[in-house]
């Protein structure tokens, strides 16, 4: 019984004992999960590997699980994102970021035509995470670059409406006429201006492909690279909603300094007596000091063009909401946005119309997919974008430039009325002498333009599964439409210009007002234009996927594509209102073992109307091979650090018939006007029989045909640690056949006009690199960061040029865009200095003298003269070479903060001297030029302006060193700071995500250049880049 009952005693301390290990055995881990751009993830599954033990995240992406077993590893998988695993160690808290699998381009990179794995993707295509596009601004081109590595990008102008940014896939290849990527929109071809346009909050991708592989299947029209844009679909689930709205304050990034009424006109003064001491000055004393004084302002103006025409800053507002769900036979995807987009411009009270620019956008969209049976789906997209534009009869960049031509000191921009004037119910523009000069402020407030443009893209797409013949086998076929159609009117009214006069009387002299031009006072008839065009797109592709025995992947696609644009309204000419067409087929066969080796042979079989018969049809096959060595196991086992080590390479060809403008096609055809005044003839006794004769525009030639790029790439992608993702490409592309114009046909051979062939040559090379990095702390805090770095040169090698006497001349070996000039040492010093110099441009025996203070040139050939001859490349493209971006994301708990840093380097613009060039017809003078010119009392042989002069001086103003300036800057393009309202806020927030942030954009840039913003490069004087600084709010439901 003791025994029994000690037995009893011992199970039970036993039982208690693996009671209580198992309880301490256990380990509660909790973390929060989030997407790539900080977002929490509500419903991931986590799930301990090997068990049934698991839980779901909840709305705010948080989790907390029971862990039983020792080494365990945690399993995170979520529908359209990556499965991610993590071993749990001695780790408590476990934060976890998931990037977006097949939707968002991860596991499934999207290529040419279809998908594929992107560990099996040979070809160089690079993608953009969504999140980086949105920037509060109506043009998400302006967004793009230092973004994605192989983008060159920039932006030229601020002008609402007409800011695009200029984009070319690793760098201007060819001097030819087109030389922009090939964008398409879920298949469909678009122009930039559709891009700028589309809605980030509606895209789903957005990925670049570079080399021959990844675009010879477009064939004709993938020559300079594809832009690949899809937009978001349903998905299964409850309806989900979200709504975004911004309202941003933007103003120039900087604004040209000009001098004032008292300065302009003294330094008038002295300019005049810098080239004749015995002039006549053109500005009284009286007229400036009764300026200083602040006197009558009809008599004495002081005008601040720019403050009269411009206001500090505009607003701006976005919104945009979309709602996505269905069920198993259908789903959907809908969203509206509108957009209201305002320019600087003040507007004159005395209009009862708004002169300003003043744009209104609304898009609407609709995705539908539906499964008709489990092998067969169809696809219907819509898109419209309707936009209304009102803005000057001018444009806002032409009225910016005529702020720098306009004096400050001769008239105001309006007068005041006087006793003779007092009834008259117009404005008294002002203006002198015979109305000839520039008034802005008139031009700004005379008119207006009205337009309404729409844009509309249907795609209908059926997707039919072949299982029945094959495993693996699928067919698709697509039909697609563009349109766009544009109406516009402009009227205005002819200002009526007044003048001061002085007028002698008994009582002594009277100052009165003047008519100069006679006006109208109401708006004169429309001037009507309308545009339109359209874009008809087909095409079937036939698709083949299947694995044998775990290992051997094969794959293959056959596409068969037909396009035709439309251009029936707006053309001028018979050829640019004919229809167009393209056609081909296409091709592509992949093979990979194991996920280690892979081969891909593609081709592209295109056919152009452009050519004649012999040359009509083009072959453009491509080659590419992979290796990821970190699959290997020898790479496993001594290198686990690294997760990913992947080498490719690809060459191939790609054809372009994009070779010349609309109007100049059918290159087998001639082009002869048979009824020209020109060449007509006279007979008869009396001479007066007059016919008019003919003339050859254009040349036949069965030789034109196509524009060829034979491609290598060379790649390298590296993944360290699951948390460092490095990719980098080495890229060469040598461009032949380049249709240009033969330059230096003697006139001596009869023609009646220019000849032009396949005849030029473009080699380039570069480099492309983009860095990733991510990581996830305790404590609710992550971080993520990113760069991106493109180089991109080239240099001609044929372009029909003659054997040049003196090398300097020659464009060979120089780039496309390289700029040629005089190379100006420094000012002229004095007279002697000028005697003991080689004559430049025939300054000794014309008009065109010039004195110590003007500049001096370099005698490159040393013949003794300075002219044509002399001309060499000076500085870099005006193109950037280099374009770069870096920049970081962190969130900690419900707060984020990202910065983004962009940047171009490698470039250089001249200054045009024309444009800048003071008291020339009694212009304005930017500041510097007052506060650093060459003077008898600053004979600086370095001043930035050379003498003072009221008229051109021809030897200034040759495009030289003494204009050319570096374009290299450094951008703090973004910044954002955001919260997420917290669920412990109120109920309300408790089914909802609500995100308040604050962005600025263009807030400062750090450049050697100092006049204006850096990245307008010669375009100085017109419409600037703006700094926006925006609030937002964006809810997801």
């Amino acid at each position: 019984m003791i025994q029994t009952k000690t037995l009893l005693i011992r199970l039970f301390q036993l039982a208690i004992f693996f009671f209580v290990y198992s309880v301490f055995a256990q380990s509660i881990i909790k973390g929060e999960i989030y997407d790539n751009i900080g977002n929490p993830l509500p419903g991931v599954a986590v799930v301990v590997e090997g068990t049934t033990n698991g839980t779901d995240s909840n709305f705010d992406g948080k989790y907390v699980i029971n862990v039983k077993k020792d080494n365990a590893t945690l399993v995170f998988s979520y529908l359209g994102f990556e499965t991610k695993k993590i071993k749990i160690g001695t780790k408590k808290i476990i934060n976890v970021i998931l990037k977006e699998s097949s939707d968002q381009l991860e596991e499934v990179q999207i290529v040419a035509f279809s998908k594929q794995k992107k560990t099996s993707v040979i070809g160089s295509v690079t993608s953009m995470k969504v999140g980086d596009i949105k920037q509060p601004t109506a043009n998400i081109t302006n967004s793009l670059a230092g973004q994605i590595s192989g983008l060159i990008s920039y932006q030229r102008s601020g002008e609402p409406g007409a800011d695009n940014a200029a984009f070319f896939i690793r760098g201007v290849t060819t001097f030819g006429f087109n030389n922009s990527p090939l964008i398409l929109l879920d298949g469909l071809q678009i122009t930039t201006s559709d891009l700028a346009r589309l809605e980030p909050d509606n895209i789903a991708s957005f990925s670049i492909m570079k080399d021959a592989t990844a675009t010879s299947l477009y064939g004709a029209r993938g020559a300079n690279g594809v832009v690949l844009v899809t937009t978001k679909e349903g998905k299964k689930g409850k309806a989900k909603v979200s709504v975004r709205y911004e309202n941003s304050m933007s103003s120039p990034s900087k604004v040209n300094s000009f001098l004032g009424a008292v300065d302009y006109m003294e330094l008038y003064n002295r300019a005049q007596r810098m080239r004749d001491p015995s002039a006549t000055l053109l500005y009284s004393k009286q007229k400036i000091e009764g300026t200083r004084n602040g006197l009558n302002s009809n008599i004495y103006p002081d005008v601040n063009w720019h403050n009269e025409l411009f206001k500090d800053f505009t607003m701006n507002r976005r919104f945009n909401a979309n709602i996505n769900g269905g069920g198993e036979v259908a789903q959907y995807y809908l969203s509206v946005t509108s957009a209201k987009e305002t320019g600087l411009l003040r507007v004159d009270p005395l209009n009862n119309f708004n002169n300003n620019i003043d744009i209104s956008r609304s898009n609407l969209r609709a995705n539908i997919n539906i499964n008709l049976t489990k092998t067969t789906k169809v696809a219907a997209k819509f898109y419209s974008l309707f936009e209304r534009y009102n803005g000057p009869i001018v444009s806002a960049s032409d009225i910016f430039y005529q702020v720098s031509q306009a004096n400050p000191a001769n008239f105001p921009k309006v007068y005041e009325a006087d006793e003779n004037t007092q009834l008259f119910n117009h404005t008294l523009f002002g203006n002198k002498g015979n109305g000839g000069f520039p008034n802005p402020y008139a031009e700004s407030v005379k008119g207006f333009k009205d337009r309404f443009a729409n844009t509309t893209l249907a795609q209908f797409q059926i997707k039919q599964d072949l299982n029945f013949i094959t495993e693996g086998l699928k067919l698709r076929a697509m039909a697609s439409v563009r349109t766009y159609t544009e109406n516009q009117n402009e009227r205005s009214f002819t200002p009526f210009f007044y003048g001061s006069s002085e007028i002698q009387t008994p009582t002594g002299v009277v100052n009165s007002l003047i008519q100069i031009q006679e006006g109208t006072e109401f708006l004169n008839n429309p001037t009507v234009s309308n545009n339109g065009n359209s874009n008809f797109y087909y095409e079937a592709v036939l698709e083949y996927n299947k694995t044998f025995n775990e290992k051997h992947a094969v794959s293959g696609l056959l596409v068969n594509y037909f396009q035709e644009a439309l251009n029936t309204i707006g053309g001028n000419t018979a050829f640019s209102t004919l229809p167009s067409r393209n056609t081909g087929i296409s091709g592509r066969t992949s093979y990979s073992f194991d996920d280690r080796y892979f081969g891909e042979f593609n081709f592209g079989y295109n056919g152009s109307e452009k050519f004649a018969e012999k040359n009509r049809f083009g072959f453009f096959p491509s080659v590419g091979f992979g290796w990821i060595l970190s699959n290997e196991d020898f790479f496993e086992k001594n290198l686990p650090d690294v997760n990913l080590f992947k080498l490719r390479y690809s060459y191939g060809l790609v054809g372009n018939d994009g070779i010349s403008s609309a109007s100049d096609r059918f290159f087998y055809l001639s082009d002869v006007n048979l009824n020209n005044g020109g060449t007509g003839y006279t007979f008869g006794s009396n001479y007066n029989n007059y016919y008019n004769g003919f003339i050859i525009n254009r040349y036949a030639n069965e030789n034109v045909s196509w524009e060829v790029a034979t491609k290598s790439n060379i790649g390298i992608e590296l993944g360290l640690f699951n948390k460092l993702n490095i990719i980098a490409d080495i890229f060469t592309e040598n461009r032949r056949d380049i249709y240009m114009e033969r330059q230096y046909i003697p006139e001596t051979s009869g023609l009646t006009t220019v000849i032009s062939s396949n005849i030029g040559e473009v080699r380039s090379n570069g480099i492309d690199l983009s860095i990733d990095y991510n990581h996830a702390f305790s404590g609710d805090f992550y971080i993520t960061a990113r760069g991106n770095f493109t180089y991109a040169t080239n240099e001609v090698l044929v372009n029909g040029e003659p054997e040049f006497q003196d090398q300097n001349l020659s464009r060979i070996g120089h780039p496309v865009n390289q700029q040629w000039g005089y190379i100006a040492e420094r000012l002229f010093v004095d007279e002697e200095d000028i005697t003991n110099s080689p004559e430049q441009f025939n300054g000794f025996s014309t008009t065109n003298s010039y004195l110590p203070g003007d500049i001096k040139y370099r005698d490159v050939n040393n013949d003794g003269v300075i002219n044509e001859s002399d001309q060499v490349p000076i500085g870099r493209p005006n193109v950037p070479e280099i374009v770069y971006g870096f920049g970081f994301s962190a969130k900690y708990k419900d707060f984020d903060f990202s910065v983004f840093m962009q940047g171009a380097a490698r470039t250089s613009f001249l200054i045009n001297p024309n444009d800048i060039s003071p008291f020339v017809n009694e212009r304005n003078a930017l500041s510097i030029i007052a506060d650093n010119h060459w003077s008898e009392n600053n004979p600086d042989p370095n001043a930035f302006w050379p003498r003072l002069s009221t008229y051109a001086i021809d030897n200034n103003q040759k495009p030289s060193t003494w204009w050319l300036r570096s374009g290299d800057f450094l951008r703090l393009k973004n910044v954002e700071f955001g919260y997420t309202l917290p669920e412990s806020l109120g109920k309300v927030f408790s089914n909802t995500q609500t995100r308040i942030y604050f962005t600025g954009v263009n807030l400062l840039h750090f450049s050697k250049f100092k006049l204006w913003d850096p990245e307008m490069a010669g375009n100085g004087l017109g419409y600037p880049p703006q700094r926006v600084l925006n609030l937002g709010v964006q809810v997801n439901f």
